[in-house]
Parts: structure tokens; C-alpha cells; sequence
């Protein structure tokens, strides 16, 4: 409507814009999608064990330790990939990123994940970098280059497909999936909005707050199945 009234404006047919003040309605805000976190477990545990033998095994240490830091560091897939060795403080548990607009950060990475990164630099690192012409990068292809934010994504894609999750449609796994999922399990868990914007790398809590969305909707869910009144 607004725009019919700026073209019966511009061409003469009427003398004032009426609509000139009119703001659309706000969109709803689209929630995050998180997965719940048995499923992120299985999913994480379908890429393969951090204890992986044989001729696949480098590969497989490999999908298992980039998932294992996706989750346990809420990195961007754009972070991960660009992560280099030299980032990584695998006796403190910590990870340096790199993230939007040259912001730095310095991230935990959690057991699991540190186990998982660290089998595979000392199993399958060496040998995948054996093939390529040498990269500081943390995750390598199977020729020994930079692993690309499209092979993380086939990665995840694959670990999805076997764990019996989505991979198309709108509710497919995507690595951001696994950020959401990392952001609203430390909110379940208590975290603190503030905390929580400062581990994703967000400039505003603003655009932290959407996953707070996620949890009331959690809170929600707990006390109508739990209060004896709740139903009422």
C-alpha cells in the first residue's frame, strides 16, 4: 500500500502520501534452533571416538574433534576453520578466535573438546599435513590443506545423516545449529546473559538476549508438566 501511494504521488494522481507515516508491523523474531542435548551427544559421538584406529581413523579423529569444538567452544564454522595451532592452549582448555570485525576473544573449550582436539593433533594432524605444503590451520582436508568452511559443513552434514537427524528441510543440522545449542544449554545450565554474549563474541547483548527467548519457552515447558496447577 505504501508503495501505491508513492506512485499515485510521483505520477500526479494524488496530492499527498497518506501512508507516508506508516510503519510496518515489526517481524516476530525467529528463534534459534537448539538441539536438545542428547542429540548433540549422539550426534557428536556418530563423526567417531577420539580413540579411532585404523586406515580411516585420521579422518574420523579429525570430524570428531571439529564437532567436539564447534559445541564446546561455540565457535562460528567460520572460527573454526580459521583457527591455527598456535591458538590452541590445550593445558589450559582454551582457544583463541578470531571473529567478526577483527574481534578476538579467548574462549574455554571443555574437556571433551580438549581430549577430542588434542587425539587428533597428535594422531592424525601430522599425517593429513604430510600431504599438503604446510598451514597453521588446526583442521586440515585430506590433502593437507586448510579444511573449508563447505567441508565442515559435509562434515557435520554426514555425523547428522548417520545420527538419524534432519539434514534438509528447515529444521537440517548446520553448524550453527550447534552454536545455538551451546548458547542455550549455558543458559538451561544458569549462565549469565553478559557471560554467555562475551563467549559468542557478540558486540550487544541485544543479540544475545533472542536465546533467553529459547529458555523462558524451556521454562515454560518444565512448569506445565511439573506444577499441579499449572494446567488449572
Amino acid at each position: 500500500m505504501r508503495g501505491l501511494h508513492r506512485f499515485a504521488l510521483r505520477e500526479g494522481l494524488a496530492g499527498a502520501d497518506p501512508s507516508r507515516d506508516v510503519r510496518p508491523p515489526t517481524p516476530p523474531r525467529r528463534l534459534p534452533r537448539a538441539l536438545p542435548v542428547h542429540d548433540v551427544v549422539r550426534l557428536l559421538e556418530t563423526a567417531g571416538p577420539v580413540t579411532a584406529t585404523g586406515e580411516g581413523a585420521p579422518l574420523a579423529l579429525r570430524d570428531r574433534a571439529l564437532l567436539e569444538f564447534l559445541y564446546g567452544t561455540g565457535a562460528r564454522i567460520s572460527e573454526a576453520v580459521g583457527a591455527a595451532v598456535d591458538d590452541l592452549d590445550a593445558d589450559e582448555g582454551t582457544v583463541l578466535l578470531r571473529g567478526k570485525g577483527g574481534r578476538v576473544r579467548l574462549v574455554p573449550m571443555g574437556g571433551y573438546a580438549v581430549e577430542a582436539v588434542r587425539a587428533y593433533l597428535v594422531r592424525a594432524r601430522p599425517g593429513l599435513a604430510s600431504a599438503g605444503r604446510g598451514t597453521p590451520a588446526v583442521f586440515l582436508n585430506a590433502r593437507g590443506g586448510a579444511l573449508t568452511r563447505q567441508g565442515a559443513w559435509a562434515i557435520l552434514r554426514r555425523a547428522a545423516g548417520r545420527a538419524g537427524l534432519p539434514v534438509d528441510g528447515p529444521a537440517a543440522v548446520s553448524p550453527h545449529t550447534l552454536r545455538h545449542s551451546y548458547a542455550t544449554h549455558l543458559l538451561d545450565g544458569g549462565a549469565d546473559v553478559r557471560v554467555v554474549q562475551e563467549l559468542l563474541g557478540h558486540a550487544s547483548v541485544t543479540t544475545t538476549q533472542v536465546y533467553t527467548l529459547v529458555t523462558v519457552e524451556r521454562l515454560r515447558e518444565v512448569y506445565a508438566t511439573a506444577h499441579p496447577r499449572a494446567r488449572g
